[in-house]
């Protein structure tokens, strides 16, 4: 072990040194063989190595998202060549050259932290055989070898047994209570990052063997970090619960405000957007303007959550613009006229839509208007039948009876020609 170590000085020294560092200044608030003060110095150390690995980081995203932009051409892959695998993976390693993409991008992060977790490890194993190494030495040695956390040394492990957990100041029953509640937290931590990353950053119309390697992932790290947990000494726990803690907060981040497209994420990301764009009437940031350039460009080929923010906009009188910006459009820029006539902004009069009418209003319409168009048939107290003029003007010109002209005009609702004599039993 001695000489993996010194083979790997060059990245062992430079950790001793900064835990150094950050022992300095957090000695002199919680005091130098405090448990806080060799604690918090792990922490620091976690926090700027995250930092450092940003960048890895962000290349990780954007290797995660066109791997899965390339999920359907690697189903029809796999469709096509089935039964050939051989043939199968050689589509594979063709396509991923064609587009760019590495599948292995996504363990960057992971495997660029690999290197401090090693160098930290062989630190905290020299502390526990009480061995100097890079910028430890003997005062910050005997000084760490007192620190505790929750009454569990730095350097003691969950398989210790009861007389080295003694020899440096504890009992096993607290290292082993501290140690037990560490790796549950550590692999809670893994496990709820996976399952977030799962159920809200995944592509859901897609579904792909990546999906299920993802998903059996979730479960297989949590146990891993279970069984090699108990090997790792308390400020190797230390170091990766406060990794794990960082990773989930960061990857929070980023499915809030950065989510993959077709996402359950994407929907309550357009869905919170949606109603800041509104409300404002503009997008205020580079991110959101950002986000709807890249909506608006995909035309026919958004999603439904895509789509569903376009035409929400439209129907609160909002344009998306091919520049990410949102403005006014025509439906919003109606105004009134002095009379309270619609008008848009130009000032032309707002074209009035009719009414939509029920079926029965159509129909009395129809049958109006089918009214109106023929000849007016019905009879008026001024109008009076043609054949009861002659009849009324007969008794002054020939002299007929008097009573002729009376009944004439009493039967003038009859109908015209001879009528059909009286029956001679009513006589």
């Amino acid at each position: 072990m001695d000489t993996i170590a010194s083979l790997f000085s060059f990245i062992t020294t430079p950790v001793s040194w900064v835990i150094v560092q950050f022992h300095s200044v957090y000695g002199k608030i919680f005091g130098p063989d405090t448990g806080w003060a060799w604690g918090l110095s792990i922490v620091s150390l976690v926090i700027l190595i995250r930092i450092c690995l940003i960048p890895l980081f962000v290349k990780q995203i954007k290797s995660t998202r066109a791997m899965q932009t390339l999920q359907p051409e690697m189903k029809k892959i796999q469709e096509r060549y089935k039964n050939d695998k051989q043939r199968q993976s050689e589509e594979m390693m063709k396509l991923y050259k064609e587009t760019g993409t590495n599948p292995l991008s996504s363990c960057l992060p992971i495997l660029a932290q690999s290197p401090f977790f090693f160098a930290l490890y062989h630190v905290l194993n020299s502390i526990a055989t009480g061995k100097t190494m890079g910028f430890i030495d003997e005062s910050l040695l005997t000084s760490a070898r007192k620190a505790h956390i929750f009454g569990a040394p730095l350097a003691a492990k969950f398989t210790d047994g009861a007389d080295k957990v003694a020899s440096l100041g504890a009992t096993l029953t607290d290292v082993r209570v501290v140690t037990a509640i560490m790796i549950v937290l550590m692999s809670a931590s893994q496990f709820y990052t996976q399952r977030q990353l799962m159920t809200k950053n995944v592509d859901t119309t897609v579904k792909t063997p990546f999906m299920q390697q993802q998903k059996m992932l979730m479960y297989v790290f949590p146990v891993m970090f279970a069984v090699f947990g108990i090997n790792f000494p308390v400020g190797v726990l230390v170091y990766w619960l406060t990794t794990n803690l960082w990773t989930m907060g960061q990857q929070m981040y980023v499915i809030r405000n950065n989510p993959t497209p077709g996402s359950k994420a994407q929907a309550a990301y357009l869905e919170r957007l949606q109603k800041h764009v509104t409300h404002h009437e503009k997008t205020r940031s580079r991110g959101e303007k950002a986000i709807v350039k890249a909506i608006v460009a995909k035309g026919r080929d958004r999603n439904e959550h895509e789509r569903k923010f376009i035409n929400t906009l439209t129907k609160a009188g909002l344009a998306a613009q091919d520049d990410g910006t949102v403005v006014k459009g025509v439906s919003a820029a109606v105004t009134e006229a002095e009379d309270g006539t619609p008008t848009t902004a130009g000032g032309a009069p707002k074209r009035q839509q009719p009414k939509r009418q029920s079926k029965s209003q159509r129909q009395s319409g129809a049958a109006k208007a089918a009214g109106e168009s023929e000849p007016k048939t019905s009879l008026t107290k001024s109008d009076e039948p043609q054949d009861a003029k002659p009849n009324a003007a007969k008794p002054a010109a020939s002299g007929n009876k008097p009573g002729s002209g009376t009944r004439s005009k009493a039967q003038s609702g009859q109908r015209k020609g001879p009528q059909r004599p009286k029956s001679p039993s009513k006589k």
